[in-house]
């Protein structure tokens, strides 16, 4: 997700965006009301959205309700370009999230899996199998307190 910007995000689009985050299948006739446009402005402006990676609307759900039993943050220390080392990481299933960042690690990285021997998989075959990937911690998920996409469009 991403490359579109703030650029087009206007009060209504903010409006828009706050709107679908409360609730995604919110129609589009109720946000048209709620912020004073036509409902087929709102629909042109969600579309507008998506199309330039402003916005996804997805359904979100608890990995562990539908089968997922493991997940885990891994910190990682690379060696070489970590951009390439993003991409790759970002093209394997099971991971979710991929962030270059500052300090400890290069990358964070979060992964789903059904269960430990899966995400021992993972980590073996997958992730300290890349030739940069220098050094992996994984920092395992005892409980998920909070999870939320609702910071809107400050």
């Amino acid at each position: 997700m991403g490359g579109g910007g703030l650029e087009g995000l206007d009060a209504a689009n903010r409006a828009i965006i706050e709107a679908l985050q409360r609730d995604g299948r919110r129609p589009y006739s109720t946000i048209a009301e709620a912020i004073g446009l036509s409902e087929a402005a709102v629909r042109q402006r969600v579309q507008r959205l998506r199309e330039t990676g402003v916005i996804d609307i997805v359904a979100v759900t608890d990995p562990k309700q539908v089968g997922f039993s493991r997940q885990a943050m891994i910190g990682i220390k690379a060696t070489g370009d970590v951009s390439i080392l993003a991409g790759k990481l970002a093209a394997v299933e099971e991971i979710t999230y991929v962030v270059i960042c500052t300090g400890r690690f290069d990358l964070l990285v979060e992964v789903v899996c059904a269960d430990d021997e899966h995400l021992l998989q993972l980590l073996n075959a997958t992730v300290r199998a890349l030739p940069a990937v220098r050094d992996a911690e994984v920092f395992v998920y005892l409980d998920l307190t909070k999870q939320s996409y609702a910071w809107g469009a400050r």
